[in-house]
């Protein structure tokens, strides 16, 4: 009985998973841009990128615009497969550059001079992979444009 009433669901199933990641690139994208929830804003994270990460200019730009309006676009289900992997995109580049020299775990402690590992990455990476598999589901502006 379960089996067959979400079998008869399975279109809604991308609608939790799209949310959650646009709130987690909203959320991220907002710290870089508008300066949101304890970020450095579009100068300081520019500086960051270029100075201290040795990202050029126009590559930060694409990786913070990504985390924002890819956020956006995720969240309300529009252009859900290109966000997706747009998005997935910029976090293998973020595992490869910054935290595979971490190893696999979060950094739970807080220590000092210790940045995260990959493991958070590797999961927005494969729920980013699974939007672009299945795209926006039904309800998303993807599926209200394609009626």
């Amino acid at each position: 009985m379960l089996g067959n009433w979400l079998a008869d669901k399975i279109e809604w199933a991308p609608l939790p998973l799209r949310v959650s990641l646009g709130v987690i690139f909203f959320a991220h994208g907002a710290q870089k841009v508008l300066g949101w929830f304890g970020g450095y804003g579009w100068t300081g994270t520019m500086q960051f990128f270029t100075q201290t990460l040795h990202i050029p200019a126009p590559l930060a730009m694409v990786a913070i615009l990504t985390e924002f309006l890819g956020g956006i676009a995720l969240f309300l289900g529009l252009f859900t497969r290109l966000a997706a992997f747009l998005v997935a995109g910029e976090m293998v580049v973020a595992t490869l550059q910054v935290h595979l020299p971490n190893g696999f775990f979060m950094n739970w402690a807080n220590a000092p001079n210790v940045g995260h590992g990959i493991e958070y990455n590797l999961a927005l990476i494969g729920a980013a992979l699974a939007l672009v598999i299945t795209g926006g589901g039904r309800l998303s502006l993807d599926a209200t444009f394609k009626r």
